[in-house]
């Protein structure tokens, strides 16, 4: 009863956003058309999302995906860098407790990979102590979320930065 209440929150949440959605892939999709004209082509919003449970990564790539994000996850620190390693993206999910090691940890790995230098790093954690907030600003976060997450929140604080790296 419990997670159907959670997924009714869930569907319920993502209607309302959906304007937000809409406004965000009509803007978008402006500047793709501008960029293509002057001979530069933009694909979709890539989001890596770094998160050791599932739900959680699964509610994240929902949430992205409906927002028109191709998104890919990694549940350990591994399977994210490997990703990193390997592909750009527009903009990283970062849980701060992973198995074996911490998102501070793995936040400095990436910063390492010349082509996500200046990707946007978005810390989302179930314990939001002020050390873990303090140390994620410090590091250079473009935010921090709190787990649970409110999903209009979410998605608003996500497509505010979604925007901002697309029309950067």
């Amino acid at each position: 009863m419990v997670l159907t209440t959670h997924i009714i929150k869930l569907i319920i949440g993502t209607r309302k956003v959906r304007v937000q959605f809409v406004r965000l892939k009509a803007r978008l999709l402006k500047k793709s058309k501008i960029e293509s004209e002057s001979g530069f082509m933009t694909a979709k919003v890539k989001v890596l999302v770094v998160d050791d449970q599932m739900a959680v990564a699964l509610m994240m790539v929902f949430l992205l995906t409906q927002a028109g994000c191709e998104v890919q996850t990694a549940l350990d620190a591994k399977k994210a860098l490997q990703l990193a390693q390997t592909q750009e993206f527009d903009l990283i999910t970062l849980d701060v407790e992973l198995p074996g090691t911490s998102g501070f940890e793995i936040y400095q790995r990436l910063r390492e990979i010349p082509h996500l230098k200046g990707t946007p790093i978005c810390f989302v954690s179930g314990r939001p102590t002020m050390e873990n907030m303090q140390r994620a600003f410090d590091l250079g976060a473009a935010d921090f979320i709190e787990k649970p997450f409110d999903t209009q929140d979410f998605l608003s604080r996500i497509l505010s930065l979604v925007e901002e790296t697309a029309t950067a």
